[in-house]
């Protein structure tokens, strides 16, 4: 078999190598926000079991993220809005294998997360409490030692509740077990039934849960956890700047407007402050 000259073969290899470098440049000047525009469409992922913040109610996703979501998208006139309900357990996962463009869901700004994805401004609080029922003898976060204590797996409430039975264990204490739900709602079940003493939550989410059961539950104050913030989330590249900033904008325009604060009292019957200029860095 005759081969082609050296010369040939060097200038094809040549021309391989420029074509992976334009390959390159284009990836690196890739704009996902302008991609968005263009196609007409985003994909956004939310765990649509987490009221009053993302919740289904008569075959649609509604609650106070998507009431901010649906400001924001304003500002994005004719990109059509295509919204997937996923388990939490596949949110971050799912939005680090590009399944979706952005979170929309309530994601606990954690240090571990902070360093991975893009996380927006607060949106709102997420400092954790527990919550019981309304005879329970619980009356601070101490008194769950001894106790059958639940989060959902791979929270962060979880881990903050892990965190409590750190101290506990301090102090020659222990949970009696500590229990993972895929949701809240079925935790919080259990715990009507008695099968658990206490629930791991933020606390925005639990008072919605008494307000909704003021006759079943009630909250043990003050929160056990530091104070941390919910955030919306990007990937953590180039690639995913423009779109990250489109929605801190977006986010910016309604904290300082006082369209945030609105639409706080419309869902949890409070106000929630949260910083307009930036994510204050996770301690945990």
């Amino acid at each position: 078999m005759t081969r082609p000259p050296l010369f040939k073969r060097s200038a094809r290899c040549m021309a391989v190598a420029l074509a992976v470098l334009l390959l390159t440049v284009t990836a690196a000047w890739a704009d996902l926000l302008q991609e968005i525009k263009d196609k007409g469409e985003i994909t956004i992922g939310t765990e649509a079991a987490f009221p009053p913040f993302e919740f289904v109610e008569n075959g649609k996703i509604v609650g106070y993220s998507a009431d901010l979501l649906e400001e924001i998208m304003k500002d994005l006139p004719g990109v059509k809005l295509n919204r997937l309900d996923v388990p939490w357990q596949g949110i971050l996962p799912g939005l680090a294998a590009g399944k979706f463009d952005y979170i929309v869901t309530s994601v606990t700004a954690t240090k571990e997360r902070y360093d991975r994805y893009a996380l927006s401004l607060p949106i709102a609080d997420a400092t954790v409490a527990l919550l019981v029922r309304k005879d329970s003898d619980i009356k601070t976060a101490g008194d769950a030692a001894g106790k059958v204590v639940a989060s959902q797996t791979g929270s962060a409430q979880l881990k903050a509740l892990l965190g409590l039975g750190e101290k506990l264990a301090a102090q020659g204490k222990s949970f009696k077990d500590v229990r993972e739900y895929v949701s809240f709602d079925e935790a919080y079940a259990d715990l009507a039934a008695g099968r658990l003493d206490a629930v791991a939550q933020a606390f925005p989410n639990l008072a919605d849960a008494v307000k909704k059961r003021p006759d079943a539950f009630r909250i043990i104050t003050p929160p056990f956890g530091p104070a941390v913030y919910f955030s919306w989330a990007a990937r953590k590249d180039a690639e995913s700047k423009s779109l990250a900033d489109f929605f801190d904008a977006g986010l910016r325009k309604l904290n300082e407007s006082g369209k945030m604060k609105e639409l706080q009292m419309k869902w949890f019957g409070f106000e929630m402050p949260v910083p307009a200029d930036a994510l204050p860095v996770p301690v945990q």
